[in-house]
């Protein structure tokens, strides 16, 4: 790249820890929220340092008991009315899609394991009685968990939390930036998949505790205690749907009124559901509920979540990761600058974004504040680095563009680690569904190791990471090639 200083990619990092952290260390370390103990296993995740092979784990039966009830319920409410149909929501967000093995779905998950779980706090106006329920998105079925009170609110929230032992069990220590990036992914689809007529707010930073309460669930440390033999979920995220006209101000009022309910149903023991190594297990668990605890127990901050102007329904049933031979072809510098305005415009806060480009001029490209299109942040071919980088797949190094959310320096507080990786998973998620409106072919790419942007551009080492990429390929001649899940490293 042409004016910069890049770090040789074999070069020793200078912000790697001297020692990579082990897994006891991680758990040790979250237990007492001892400092410098983010930043370490922080650095470890952008190692070089490879986990440790492992086979692909089954998904295990769903954890929840009986036959479950269909979305779109009795098709009545107490009022009369529906302003909330889930089965249209589910359908085109979560659900994998009817005869197939379950791991091929519209929503990106990293190694196509789908760990990420959607529990469903219903009030008045939805198709499904008010009630606490949790989604089975391979048979697309809802399972009751508990009765509302009166005083919940109208709509729908969607707790989303992650189940974390099999991404653990496939990518070791890399695998808490996944989890977090997949949770952003099924946040832009839920919101994504709200019909024009509906309000969507995400909130990407509610404290762990408050969502657990809200969705019936055992705070994760005291999970083994009050539910044994069964699998942890982590709590990360929420999404309100609800009707235009029946939105209230107090969003975060709606999370506490669910909060003030008993536990919901618990799930049926699983003996064996932990897959992964223990001590690697206990720390992507302990860390995950370290960074998604907020300094008091408030319901976040809740953002609007719109669906860029192309996307349809038909698109967001079509969205799938292409293989990596369909994004050879790079795609018109005009479309790229607006797919990389959707991921810059998709949520107010977040890392920053840049798109690395092939073609006869390659370059780094940015968004010019106050200018349409885009400015040259470098000149030069920046893919083959990126390759590297990205646990060096040498398909990224032939894509046409890539684009990258970057930030989230390496020493970030929890709260800002937390969001960086959600917020760049959501926006991702909402520039996948622009890109396949637009007739491009699109294809995440979750895992990044040493791969500090700004130290290669001559910047301050340290400061500023990649922590999510999009890959993205013009039409070419060839036809389409069949849609694969989506498996960064």
């Amino acid at each position: 790249m042409t004016g910069s200083t890049a770090t040789p990619p074999d070069a020793p990092h200078p912000a790697r820890a001297k020692r990579p952290a082990s897994g006891s260390d991680v758990a040790t370390g979250a237990r007492s929220a001892a400092p410098g103990f983010l930043r370490q296993v922080l650095a470890d995740a952008r190692s070089s340092r490879v986990p440790a092979l492992s086979p692909y784990v089954p998904e295990r039966p769903f954890p929840w008991n009986g036959q479950g009830l269909p979305v779109a319920g009795t098709g009545a409410t107490a009022e009369g009315s529906i302003d909330l149909d889930l089965d249209r929501v589910l359908r085109l967000s979560l659900a994998a899609p009817t005869g197939t093995p379950g791991r091929l779905r519209p929503v990106p998950s990293a190694g196509a394991l789908h760990p990420v779980r959607a529990h469903l706090l219903l009030g008045p106006g939805c198709s499904l009685p008010p009630g606490r329920y949790t989604y089975d998105p391979r048979t697309h079925r809802v399972h009751p968990r508990g009765p509302a009170s009166a005083d919940v609110p109208r709509g729908a929230l969607v707790v989303l939390t992650v189940a974390a032992s099999r991404t653990v069990a496939h990518y070791g220590h890399r695998a808490w930036p996944l989890l977090l990036l997949d949770t952003g992914h099924a946040a832009a689809a839920l919101a994504l998949a709200a019909s024009p007529a509906l309000d969507v707010r995400v909130c990407l930073d509610a404290d762990a505790a408050l969502l657990s309460a809200a969705a019936g669930l055992p705070r994760a440390p005291d999970w083994q205690d009050a539910w044994p033999g069964t699998e942890p979920e982590l709590p990360l995220a929420v999404v309100r749907v609800v009707h235009r006209d029946g939105l209230s101000a107090d969003r975060e009022g709606a999370l506490s009124a669910w909060a003030a309910l008993p536990h919901g149903a618990a799930p049926a023991p699983l003996p064996g559901a932990d897959t992964a190594p223990p001590r690697e297990l206990a720390a992507a668990r302990h860390l995950l509920d370290h960074i998604a605890r907020a300094p008091e127990p408030t319901g976040g901050t809740w953002h609007p979540a719109a669906r860029p102007k192309p996307v349809t329904d038909d698109v967001l049933e079509a969205r799938r990761s292409a293989p990596t031979g369909d994004l050879n072809h790079p795609p018109g510098i005009d479309l790229l600058a607006r797919i990389l305005a959707t991921a810059r415009t998709a949520h107010p806060a977040g890392p920053a974004w840049t798109a690395a480009a092939g073609g006869p001029a390659p370059a780094l490209y940015a968004s010019v504040p106050g200018r349409h299109g885009l400015g040259v942040r470098a000149s030069g071919d920046a893919r083959p680095t990126l390759a590297h980088w990205a646990a060096r797949q040498q398909w990224v190094g032939t894509a046409g563009a890539v684009l990258l959310a970057h930030g989230c320096p390496e020493d970030a507080p929890p709260a800002a680690v937390r969001s960086s990786h959600l917020i760049a998973g959501y926006a991702v998620g909402a520039a996948q569904a622009h890109a396949t409106a637009l007739g491009l072919r699109s294809r995440p790419i979750g895992s990044w190791q040493r791969a500090d942007l700004g130290a290669a551009l001559g910047d301050t080492p340290g400061r500023d990471w990649i922590v999510h990429g999009l890959a993205l390929g013009g039409g070419g001649s060839a036809p389409p090639s069949p849609p694969q899940p989506a498996s960064p490293p």
